[in-house]
């Protein structure tokens, strides 16, 4: 029995030696280590980037498009020459050159509520990572407070095994006197082996909690980990009259992310229906277009020279004289027109304005407008929902608060009671007075009491923590 209670020490002062040696983590470091690794909250990111790149492209719309095109082609058989716009029946190998784009001017302000309606949808994006990283929080810090409980348990465990390890020696040297039977040690052996028995109980339950904060952390299981144990006398609980939840609830409805989502997704919903409304209604355009092209074949005149020849022949008394014109003919040479010089040729510019005339499109745009005001009737209806189970919520939480300041206090007492009931029994058992088997029962009622004492405390911080969470305050030990 020595030799188990030896090795059950040493096990335990090993796992703290190495605890000692690790990194500490307490519920500030766990949390923020928690909202910049959980891949839940890294998604909620990722979308709400993508929606701040729609935001950007609206905006993009305001600005004047335009794009550049060259084409290349060989021309055989009957084709419409670029350059002239002539039907031709020679080969040739053309290029051309287009510059073209436009600009939207008017359209019942359905751009402008179009970025609105982004920039909204944006906002509540990231309203969205925000809770999302509340949410973690919460899981964190319930997973912390559930270690630091299963860390007190092992502390308790510890103190029961050396509290029978020191009465099972005393027994014996009174069994040996001849003071007590030998029955009362083996009734202590087998007291001692139980509580050895639930130590190992409370460490595993402490690797088990400490695995699934872990996880909740998105660490790996092999990371050497241990949490800082703050003293729970000190951490700072504000006064319940401070958190009546009415005022709770409308503090909430102003610091939640999901209420603060809610309220941006009515607004973006809101101008993406005005939106939707002006594509009724006809728009205004402006365009532009810059076109030049080449043509291998094409010619202009590289130079001139006059002559005069005649243009027929006249008989005068039988004789033929030639007739010439009164002024010479002007004769032009031709040589393939250069590059450069036909694009600058054939340089075309136009600008101009469209209006475009909404008048059936298989009610496409009225539908889209139907739809988008029942998207935010279902808004509004969700915000109400979410503002419901806001404030259940609350008012649950402060019910619960109350029940676990209740049962705590309770159990306070019922430690007091138990520990004067164990001071008693000791002494009587001391002078005789009292059965090993009795003495027992009172030492595990005092255990009992305290694990359920300990139980209570932390499910009373937690809940208030909770309480406080929802005022606006975060999580914070």
């Amino acid at each position: 029995m020595r030799k188990l209670i030896t090795i059950i020490s040493c096990i335990a002062c090993l796992q703290l030696a190495a605890q000692d040696t690790t990194g500490k983590w307490d519920l500030r470091k766990c949390v923020d280590y928690a909202v910049k690794n959980n891949i839940s909250i890294k998604q909620a990111d990722v979308q709400a980037r993508i929606t701040a790149l729609q935001l950007k492209q609206n905006k993009l719309f305001q600005y004047p498009t335009a794009s550049a095109a060259t084409s290349g082609n060989l021309q055989f058989g009957r084709s419409i020459d670029p350059t002239t716009n002539q039907f031709t029946t020679t080969e040739l190998l053309s290029q051309s050159y287009s510059l073209q784009g436009g600009m939207l001017l008017f359209n019942w302000g359905r751009l402008k509520n179009s970025i609105a309606s982004a920039l909204f949808s944006t906002q509540a994006a990231f309203a969205d990572v925000e809770k999302t990283a509340n949410d973690v929080s919460l899981t964190v810090a319930n997973y912390y407070l559930n270690v630091l409980a299963t860390k007190q348990q092992i502390e308790i465990a510890v103190v029961q095994v050396q509290q029978t390890a020191a009465q099972l020696e005393v027994t014996k040297k009174k069994v040996e006197a001849g003071a007590l039977p030998e029955l009362n040690q083996v009734q202590l052996e087998a007291q001692l082996a139980t509580d050895s028995s639930n130590l190992i109980t409370a460490q595993s339950n402490y690797a088990l909690s400490v695995l699934s904060l872990k996880g909740a952390l998105s660490l790996d299981a092999s990371t050497p980990f241990e949490v800082i144990t703050p003293s729970l006398d000190k951490i700072p609980l504000e006064s319940l009259l401070n958190l009546q939840p009415d005022a709770v609830y409308q503090l909430a409805l102003t610091t939640q992310p999901l209420q603060k989502g809610d309220s941006l997704r009515i607004k973006a919903a809101e101008k993406n229906v005005a939106a939707n409304k002006s594509a009724l209604y006809p728009s205004l355009s402006a365009n532009y277009a810059f076109a030049s092209a080449f043509n291998n074949k094409a010619l202009e005149a590289t130079g001139s020279s006059q002559i005069l020849s005649p243009i027929g022949t006249v008989k005068v008394s039988g004789t033929d004289y030639s007739v010439f014109p009164l002024n010479p003919f002007t004769i032009y040479s031709y040589g393939k027109t250069g590059y450069f010089n036909q694009l600058g040729n054939n340089f075309s510019q136009s600008v101009g304005l469209s209006l475009s005339v909404p008048i059936f499109s298989n009610g496409q745009r009225r539908i889209t407008y139907e739809q988008s005001k029942l998207s935010l009737k279902n808004y509004q209806l969700q915000s109400q929902q979410d503002n419901l189970t806001l404030k259940n919520n609350i008012y649950t939480s402060y019910t619960n608060v109350v029940t676990a300041l209740q049962k705590y206090n309770a159990s306070t007492r019922a430690v007091e009671s138990a520990q004067k009931a164990f001071d008693f029994a000791s002494k009587r058992y001391e002078v005789g007075l009292l059965s090993t088997y009795d003495l027992i029962v009172t030492q595990n009622n005092l255990t009992t009491a305290k694990l359920q004492q300990l139980n209570n405390e932390y499910d009373y911080v937690f809940k208030m923590k909770l309480l406080e969470f929802y005022k606006g305050q975060g999580i914070k030990l």
